[in-house]
């Protein structure tokens, strides 16, 4: 008996010792993925407007002016978002300077930690099945398989267009994203415990007021966090989830309890408190305009023209989250949702695929009831997506036998094949998708002859040809994840990457240029202005560093002109905007010319005079 005890031990020593090897290997793994994702190129592009700069600048401006309280953008206080994300792009510039890196640096970190935290969650609690925590003889099987599904989810959370995209945005949406996430995560990690702590001792009991375990006391934090990057929002989605979540699964007052619900809610108001008191005192219209606008009006009606068909967050979890989300209906499917009694009757340590599912669907809802739609909203539903495929792929992979004779694996291998298939045709056809733009005119014919429509359409054709040959062989089926890996990173490398660089190098690029001019030939008491219709190009006065008007009519720049003092004026617009103010070429200099935009000196009393 000693002997086999000792047998049995040395075996778990040397599976420990390989798991750890695996998991320095998995580690590097996700490193390399999250440098090329998140991190390669981060500060190689401008920033796009309108609204990153409107972050980047509203940051430098609180670092220039020493308020960490009042956000101001353009001389103008800027209510739209807490100021978590500010105060981290401070950081940001303080490590590499006031510049485009900076600024982003917060958004990339967020995505790369979120990554990590879900990946060691997963590594914990990442059962694909419920039945093999019931098998203790079977603890390699277990850490097998959650390592998998770890390995899994983790890079589903680095390689989705979703995620590399706002990872590489000088905004708020990916900090709220890690916040939400991580607070949830926290939650889980800290429910589990609770259960396990009660099971090695009975006598445990909890109150209202009980002191929460440490994941919970974290979970707390995070929402706290949460809510200073992105107000209400980062309390009311997370609360939605859980408090869903734990109905589902029964014993609702014991897991508030247990959850110490009055003391965290006392940490809760510590930390998001004394900001926001500190600025409604400051500002009397705060309450009005950020409570109000930013929130209450966005979910009730549509804000900014931010429409959308009720079927946007569809197309978004398909496009956001692909090519992986195509399996997503088979991967629900399997957690089997419409059975809670199965569910209730499981181990918490089993639950966070049902968990993701309300994660997912909380968020999915949500968002989709309310009125003003804008594709970012959803970011923080896409971790729960890629859990719950990992522990759809962790199981397929972990056994030879799975997926050969799996019908819905077969029917989503097939929609994989078509998806693709659409893509590559859309991707081909995209320069003819861009509407005409008065600031970039010539962005479908450069996009057209930079053949990157081509490469595009030929690796996603590639793709799903590898797709379709893996179906026709069924033992061969549960590798359809390598094709589209493979399709993915040489997307990112071969045509997402460049192609932004050609779109800087279009719409952002001449912008920035004529900043550096106006910073050279710009005179102490010159005002600076911006004429053009539509949206204001807020990197102007990031790169300038200085505060622009923006106008946008001939009129309206004419009825501005009249009021000014100063012997001069900066403006910078396209020529046909200064046709139209009736002005001769002796009336103003040009001073540079940078694609579509010209910077002109002019004196505001020729408008006076010729208004006479």
């Amino acid at each position: 008996m000693k002997k086999l005890e000792l047998q049995k031990n040395t075996q778990l020593e040397h599976l420990n010792q390989y798991l750890e090897i695996k998991t320095l290997l998995a580690i590097a793994w996700l490193l390399l993925l999250s440098g090329i994702a998140f991190f390669w190129h981060l500060g190689s592009t401008g920033l796009v407007d309108e609204t990153e700069p409107m972050f980047a600048e509203a940051a430098r401006q609180m670092m220039v002016t020493g308020d960490w309280i009042t956000p101001y953008f353009n001389e103008a206080t800027r209510f739209d978002k807490p100021p978590l994300i500010y105060w981290l792009m401070v950081m940001g510039y303080k490590l590499t300077g006031v510049n485009t890196w900076g600024a982003r640096l917060p958004s990339a970190i967020s995505a790369i930690a979120l990554t990590f935290f879900a990946f060691y969650t997963l590594k914990r609690f990442g059962f694909p099945s419920p039945a093999t925590v019931k098998m203790p003889e079977k603890e390699g099987l277990r850490k097998h398989q959650t390592f998998l599904t770890a390995v899994i989810g983790g890079t589903f959370l680095i390689l989705n267009a979703e995620t590399i995209v706002w990872a590489h945005a000088a905004v708020s949406d990916m900090l709220l994203n890690a916040c939400i996430g991580s607070a949830l995560l926290c939650f889980f990690i800290g429910y589990v415990r609770e259960e396990a702590r009660h099971t090695e001792d009975e006598s445990i009991s909890t109150s209202w007021f009980s002191v929460p375990n440490a994941w919970y006391i974290a979970s707390y934090i995070f929402l706290a966090l949460a809510v200073l990057t992105k107000g209400p929002v980062g309390l009311v989605l997370p609360g939605l989830i859980v408090l869903s979540f734990i109905f589902y699964i029964g014993k609702f007052g014991t897991i508030l309890r247990e959850m110490g619900i009055i003391v965290g809610a006392l940490i809760f108001l510590a930390i998001t408190v004394p900001w926001y008191v500190l600025i409604v005192l400051r500002n009397s219209d705060y309450i009005e305009t950020f409570f109000g606008y930013h929130n209450v009006e966005r979910f009730t009606s549509v804000v900014n023209q931010h429409a959308a068909p009720w079927y946007l967050y569809f197309l978004v979890v398909l496009v956001g989250f692909g090519p992986w989300a195509i399996y997503f209906p088979l991967a629900l499917a399997r957690l089997r949702f419409w059975k809670p009694s199965f569910w209730q009757r499981q181990p918490r340590v089993t639950h966070l695929g049902i968990f993701a599912l309300f994660w997912f669907a909380c968020i999915f809802i949500f968002f989709t009831v309310a009125v003003t739609k804008i594709p970012s909203y959803v970011l923080p539903l896409m971790p729960a997506v890629g859990i719950i495929l990992a522990l759809l792929w962790s199981e397929i992979l972990s056994s030879p036998s799975q997926g050969k004779g799996d019908k819905g694996l077969l029917v989503s291998g097939i929609a994989n094949v078509i998806l693709l298939l659409i893509v590559a045709g859309a991707i081909a056809y995209s320069p003819n998708f861009i509407g005409f733009d008065p600031a970039t005119p010539t962005l479908p014919e450069r996009l057209a002859a930079s053949q990157f429509p081509l490469i595009g359409a030929g690796i996603w054709a590639l793709t799903a040809v590898a797709i379709a040959v893996l179906l026709f062989r069924p033992q061969y089926r549960r590798w359809l994840l390598l094709p589209n890996l493979i399709g993915f990173l040489a997307f990112i490398i071969f045509v997402l990457t460049p192609a932004n660089f050609l779109f800087d190098e279009v719409r952002q690029l001449p912008l920035r240029q004529l900043a550096e001019t106006i910073v050279e030939v710009k005179q102490p008491q010159e005002d600076l202005l911006m004429i053009a219709p539509g949206h204001k190009k807020a990197s102007l006065v990031f790169y300038t560093q200085n505060p622009v008007e923006f106008i946008e009519s001939a009129e309206d720049a004419i009825a501005h002109l009249q009021t000014l003092d100063p012997s001069s004026v900066l403006i910078v617009s396209q020529p046909n905007m200064i046709r139209e103010m009736q002005l001769s070429p002796q009336d103003y200099e040009i001073l540079d010319t940078k694609g579509t935009y010209q910077l002109y000196r002019l004196n505001p009393q020729v408008i006076s005079y010729s208004s006479k």
